[in-house]
């Protein structure tokens, strides 16, 4: 027993807006232990959706529908659906008297296109829309097939999911069972030879595992099947616990952790201070420690030092090793990273310096070449050098860099 989900409309296909719709459903269905496996978007096109329909109705049960549900000539969904199933399209008098309420409350006149919207196949039960003019239908086309339709706007469709689709879907015998996940995260090492580290776990029938990889970042997801949250964290909790163990110094979360959240705990805890000096992340280094909550318990503050002046001037930079090894080079982000600690008066400092392009590179020092400097307790500084490819966008360069500069900071703190 499953469902598919089925998204219409011409703009998703063309990109013109994202397909939130999808990912909402896809949650939902985990959390009512309703598998699926297949997802469509389709244009508004009668034919193309019939094909559609045909195919998912061959191979699921539960059959959702999002979008298409307007009053303009283009919303052609359940005119669609009534037609592959031989069924004729009925005025409903309750949907009417509910767009009509709707345009008066609005102090507006309903227009005769929005009675479009209130014709459904026959037999079908209305699908309430609480704030907006178009109702979906919850129908039984043929036994063993049951279809839902929603609105394209993703507030309307949230609402009508869980004030009428769950309880609907409980009714009927699903969501006796849950499907729980959890993220585990991963920073310095390849989706590849993560995946070749934790073969052995990924054919298991349940809790399964699953590799994917994005942002620089790899995850494994760990799903299981229970009745409820309990049963699968207990299935889910061995498993993860020999996960991380195999993953090392390079997990470092789970699940809504980021690196600079986990980084900040780290410090938190230590009762230790962090100042940032930044010349090519902008101050996105900063942002990321700022963005979490309580930050200014351990996070001082930061030095943007695009030009040469203010390297030498605020943070003591050598101009003679600027002159001979360049503003991008190891020797320079680590005195960045010894200066602003000095100045702030932090436990320690962490530096960024590169070229995040599109100009810039050349030869000796190409485009994605960024150092990272960091100094900790005494006299201890160390740099590293990362190539983060010159193809890769200015703005995701700079991503990687602050990332990654979190990940030594935390690696550092958590080796002692």
């Amino acid at each position: 027993m499953s469902a598919e989900i089925i998204c219409v409309g011409t703009e998703l296909l063309l990109g013109d807006i994202l397909n939130s719709n999808a990912q909402f459903i896809a949650q939902q269905l985990a959390q009512l232990g309703i598998p699926h496996y297949y997802q469509t978007v389709v244009g508004d096109n009668p034919e193309r959706i019939k094909q559609v329909i045909e195919i998912a109705a061959s191979r699921v049960q539960i059959l959702i529908f999002t979008g298409g549900l307007g009053p303009t000539p283009d919303d052609l969904t359940c005119e669609t659906i009534a037609d592959f199933f031989g069924v004729p399209l009925v005025e409903n008098a309750e949907i009417i008297e509910d767009i009509t309420d709707k345009f008066t409350q609005r102090g507006r006149v309903m227009s005769p296109s929005n009675r479009k919207q209130a014709l459904i196949p026959q037999g079908a039960e209305i699908l309430p829309n609480p704030t907006g003019t178009a109702p979906g239908i919850i129908w039984q086309p043929r036994p063993g097939l049951t279809i839902f339709t929603f609105p394209g706007v993703p507030s309307e469709m949230h609402r009508m999911w869980s004030e009428t689709a769950v309880p609907f879907l409980k009714s009927q015998g699903w969501g006796k069972e849950i499907i729980y996940s959890r993220s585990l995260k991963f920073w310095g090492i390849g989706e590849s030879v993560l995946a070749e580290k934790v073969s052995a776990y990924l054919n298991l029938p349940n809790p399964t595992v699953a590799p994917y990889a994005g942002n620089g970042e790899v995850r494994l997801r760990i799903s299981a099947k229970a009745s409820d949250s309990t049963a699968s964290a207990d299935l889910i909790a061995p498993i993860e616990k020999q996960l991380r163990e195999i993953g090392g110094l390079d997990y470092y979360g789970a699940d809504d952790d980021t690196l600079a959240s986990v980084v900040c705990e780290l410090l938190r805890s230590s009762g230790e201070t962090l100042s940032v000096a930044e010349s090519c992340t902008g101050g996105g280094l900063g942002q990321m420690l700022t963005d979490i909550s309580g930050s200014s318990d351990y996070f001082l503050g930061g030095v943007i030092s695009y030009d040469n002046s203010v390297k030498v001037g605020l943070l003591g930079v050598n101009p003679e090793d600027l002159d001979n090894f360049g503003a991008v080079s190891a020797t320079v982000a680590e005195q960045m990273a010894v200066g602003v600690k000095a100045r702030l008066s932090t436990t320690w400092g962490l530096s960024i310096t590169g070229i995040a392009g599109p100009s810039g590179g050349n030869v000796a020092k190409p485009v994605g070449l960024v150092y990272i400097g960091l100094a900790g307790s005494g006299d201890e500084v160390k740099s590293y050098e990362y190539r983060f490819g010159a193809m890769r966008h200015r703005s995701f360069i700079r991503y990687l860099s602050a990332c990654q500069a979190l990940d030594n900071l935390r690696r550092s703190l958590l080796k002692r």
